[in-house]
């Protein structure tokens, strides 16, 4: 799928991402482990890298959670932000600690000095300040009649990107989020239209795994077709690497990720019910290759029976349809071999490493 010109946004270094200026677009997710708990936050975002994040959010509650920060940050293998409210001196804590991002709602850490003190040593270490703006939780200032409109949600922003500017910092990110379509997409168009500060997008409050990704991808994928958008989050009541499949799948469909191994797969239907069970063995494949990094692009096909399948599966760079007691494998259109139906997976995933590394 073709997407329109990317907006010009200015450019970032985020830990050694780049983001803005025409930068690749970046996936985000966040822990959801008690930051505190330093292994269990690790193991985790071990796992999110695995899957592909590129920068990784954890929450800084409290002070015990600041004190894990220098642990989790030399160990993580990828950026870290600190999400940040209230406390500014945590805000410090985090930059420390060697943290390349804060996200922070400048008008929720008190005074202006304080803003000031957070920007001048945010300045210093070279990290990346991100306003998140989110429709639930607007300053009464900026409301129309009470009501948090796509209008309020900008205003919000540039108040708070204004603070951080007037004490002459520039490194700056913004996100605005609503929990529905209409104001999310409205309230990016409106910033995009007149700043050039990258935006990371996200719809929050989405939602479980299918209809937090279903919504998400309606919002996001719109966005970023008009060439908005820098970074994203697939906000998800689920897994975060549930998150970071989903972004990066968003991604491929958009045409904005090359790389990497796209599963595809038949619905399913009465023809194979009895003899081939597709959904199992491309859920099972799918969760092996989302693993593997490979700068190489790849499709591979899992279908069921021998009305479309042959067909799709030669598409595909490999392919399997099944049979009645068999799959046939396909290679790159050139029919290969069959294979018992037990020894799918396995043969699948032994011809990619073969292709892809040897």
């Amino acid at each position: 799928m073709m997407t329109a010109h990317r907006e010009t946004t200015r450019r970032l270094d985020l830990g050694g991402v780049r983001i803005g200026g025409g930068a690749p677009v970046s996936v985000q997710s966040m822990t959801n482990t008690n930051t505190a708990d330093t292994e269990a936050t690790l193991e985790q975002i071990r796992r999110l890298k695995m899957a592909g994040c590129d920068i990784v959010r954890v929450a800084v509650p409290d002070k015990a959670a600041a004190a894990a920060l220098p642990e989790i940050v030399a160990g993580a293998g990828l950026p870290v932000v600190a999400d940040i409210h209230f406390d500014y001196r945590l805000a410090l804590d985090a930059l420390d600690a060697g943290c390349a991002g804060l996200r922070i709602n400048p008008g929720n850490i008190g005074a202006v000095d304080r803003v000031k003190v957070v920007a001048r040593e945010a300045e210093r270490k070279g990290a990346v300040i991100r306003v998140g703006v989110n429709a639930g939780s607007l300053e009464s200032a900026v409301l129309e009649n009470g009501k948090a409109t796509a209008t309020a949600m900008v205003r919000s922003a540039e108040r708070h990107v204004a603070l951080l500017e007037d004490a002459g910092f520039e490194s700056i990110k913004v996100s605005l989020k609503a929990s529905d379509r209409q104001r999310t997409i409205d309230a990016n168009r409106m910033w995009a239209a007149s700043h050039d500060l990258p935006l990371h997008l996200g719809l929050t409050e989405a939602g479980t795994l299918l209809t937090g990704a279903t919504r998400s991808a309606a919002v996001l994928g719109e966005l970023l077709g008009e060439g908005i958008g820098d970074t994203l989050r697939i906000s998800l009541c689920a897994d975060p690497v549930q998150e970071v499949f989903a972004g990066i799948e968003l991604l491929r469909v958009m045409g904005l990720r090359k790389t990497g191994i796209r599963v595809i797969a038949c619905p399913t239907c009465g023809r194979c019910a009895d003899r081939f069970d597709v959904a199992s063995l491309a859920g099972e494949i799918e969760s092996k290759l989302a693993v593997i990094e490979t700068t190489k692009s790849m499709t591979v096909a899992v279908m069921g029976c021998a009305v479309n399948g042959p067909g799709e599966a030669r598409d595909a760079d490999l392919g399997v349809a099944g049979g009645r007691s068999k799959a046939l494998l396909f290679k790159r259109g050139e029919k290969i071999g069959a294979i018992e139906e037990g020894r799918v997976v396995e043969t699948v995933l032994a011809e990619i490493e073969e292709m892809l590394f040897k």
